[in-house]
């Protein structure tokens, strides 16, 4: 069970999506204004925000802001009826983890809201992840190949944990852009090849013929741990 703050004045839908999140197992407190969510946040610290950006008082950007400088690590999901790029952009400049315009799908929602807690729970302390000569520590970021120190850039480390966390599943690179950049302007398809390219030549003993980082024709990438796993 977590945790969940849920930032939203109209009664109608804040009480509608309690009654779903707790029926997805977890537990839900409601705040109707940013005054009252960042006390919240304070006195129950919860696992994920989900916040709305139209709010009396304290507008939800003002409330993400306050929150990044208090709670710097807690993902945040806005969830709100302004549905241009430009609120889409300030949003996760600011620090939000996500953005799902209104209305919205609840299984959508929900999905998205586990997505987050699952990528939440990897960012404590964990024990080191191994795949041939490569050693990832999920807790503190550090990459070494066989025994030596590799320094990735910080789209590269995230690229690489999300092919990780996947088990060898295939990752689209649809799935890639949303979950690793998370729509920053700019951002195109062929950003994912970029990076996949980075990461062989940094970790592959030849990025030209990878075992481990392997593409998946028409689809995406996946990670294959030992060579000879399939």
């Amino acid at each position: 069970m977590s945790r969940i703050l849920l930032v939203e004045d109209n009664s109608g839908i804040a009480e509608g999506l309690r009654l779903n999140l707790e029926l997805d197992g977890h537990e839900v407190r409601v705040a109707g204004s940013g005054e009252d969510a960042l006390a919240a946040a304070d006195r129950w610290p919860p696992a994920l925000v989900i916040l709305d950006l139209m709010l009396p008082g304290m507008d939800g950007f003002g409330v993400l802001t306050a929150l990044r400088g208090r709670h710097a690590d807690l993902p945040v999901l806005i969830l709100s009826a302004r549905a241009d790029e430009v609120d889409r952009v300030r949003g996760f400049r600011l620090g939000a983890d996500d953005y799902v315009v209104k209305p919205f799908s609840l299984a959508e929602l929900l999905a998205r809201v586990q997505a987050i807690l699952r990528r939440s729970s990897r960012t404590g302390p964990a024990p080191a992840q191994r795949f041939g000569d490569i050693t990832v520590d999920l807790g503190t970021h550090e990459v070494h190949r066989e025994g030596a120190a590799v320094a990735l850039r910080p789209k590269e480390y995230e690229l690489l944990v999300a092919l990780l966390s996947r088990e060898g599943r295939v990752a689209s690179r649809a799935e890639l852009l949303e979950e690793v950049w998370r729509y920053e302007p700019d951002v195109y398809s062929r950003t994912v090849d970029i990076h996949m390219a980075e990461l062989r030549r940094k970790l592959e003993p030849d990025p030209a013929r990878p075992r481990h980082l392997l593409t998946v024709r028409k689809t995406g990438y996946r990670l294959r741990r030992e060579p000879g796993a399939g």
